[in-house]
């Protein structure tokens, strides 16, 4: 269980249960930020969370980790609500302007997502202050190439993103794709998060947790592992965004799984680099993974998540 962390009065996290992603609002007199929006699907109630939160004040600029549909779906929503600014990660921006949906990961993953516009682009180095504390951007590539952290060395918080977890870090879907080397990336990531000051993590996902150093120990020991054994880190990857789509559509039929796999990009990439298995065979290791965890049971020709 984590220690309950300390936070200033200027920030009250919305820690959100899958399919979103957590947001941050920061508070500075009359006007707030907020970090990352949760997922599309989420959106209406990630505009509600925050129209409650405000109570009255103005919603000036909300800001991205990340280019993930988790953490960017609710942009345009929030946008539209409150009439805030919207700045991203430097190496996102073209995707974004764009709206490249492979480069975003919406159409290799099968995740859904609304278009929005940026207005500004933040790069890491940069500082601004939110939550009357100033935040360093911080480079935290693996998970996603061109995400940042944020980090306020005054209170010795960072708000990390998916590059560090209580227990791990997000998927490192540009290895798994074959696409960019994440595992080295997500190494050096850690390093350099190692080398902060840190009381405080305020994670992509899960509570706000003091636990820095073991965090850390954990996130090293699984990255070795997956430096260890692709297929492993293959393996999760696979299970978790299959875990996802089926928390978006509540179940899907069993005998258009193994279909859905090999027309889905990521899947069949992932299995054909690393798994060598042919679709029906992934199909039913899947299924049988997913009822061990505990996620998902077979129901009436369908696997529905639990």
């Amino acid at each position: 269980m984590s220690t309950p962390s300390p936070l200033p009065a200027t920030l009250e996290v919305f820690e959100r249960g899958w399919l979103s992603a957590n947001n941050v609002l920061l508070f500075d007199g009359g006007a707030a930020t907020l970090v990352d929006s949760g997922y599309v699907t989420h959106a209406a109630q990630t505009v509600e969370l925050v129209r409650k939160a405000l109570d009255g004040r103005a919603l000036a600029r909300l800001v991205n980790t990340h280019s993930h549909s988790d953490h960017i779906g609710g942009n345009a929503a929030v946008q539209r609500a409150f009439g805030c600014t919207i700045a991203v990660p430097a190496g996102m921006a073209d995707a974004v302007e764009h709206w490249d949906e492979e480069a975003l990961l919406l159409r290799l993953a099968d995740q859904a997502g609304e278009r929005f516009t940026h207005d500004a682009t933040l790069a890491a180095g940069e500082r601004f202050v939110a939550g009357e504390l100033e935040w360093q951007a911080v480079a935290a590539p693996g998970h996603d190439m061109d995400a940042l952290a944020y980090y306020n060395a005054e209170r010795r918080i960072l708000i990390s993103g998916d590059a560090l977890w209580r227990d791990g870090f997000g998927i490192l879907f540009a290895e798994v794709l074959g696409s960019g080397d994440a595992l080295g990336e997500a190494r050096r990531t850690l390093e350099a998060i190692g080398r902060l000051a840190v009381d405080t993590v305020i994670p992509g996902h899960g509570a706000p947790f003091v636990e820095f150093d073991d965090a850390l120990e954990r996130a090293f020991a699984r990255l070795r592992a997956f430096e260890a054994d692709g297929a492993r880190m293959a393996r999760n990857a696979i299970r978790a965004c299959l875990t996802f789509k089926l928390l978006e559509v509540r179940g899907m039929a069993l005998d258009e799984l193994a279909r859905h796999l090999d027309e889905t990009p990521l899947y069949r990439t992932a299995n054909a680099r690393y798994l060598g298995l042919d679709a029906d065979a992934l199909a039913g290791w899947l299924v049988a993974e997913l009822e061990r965890a505990g996620v998902a049971r077979r129901e009436h020709g369908h696997l529905v998540v639990l």
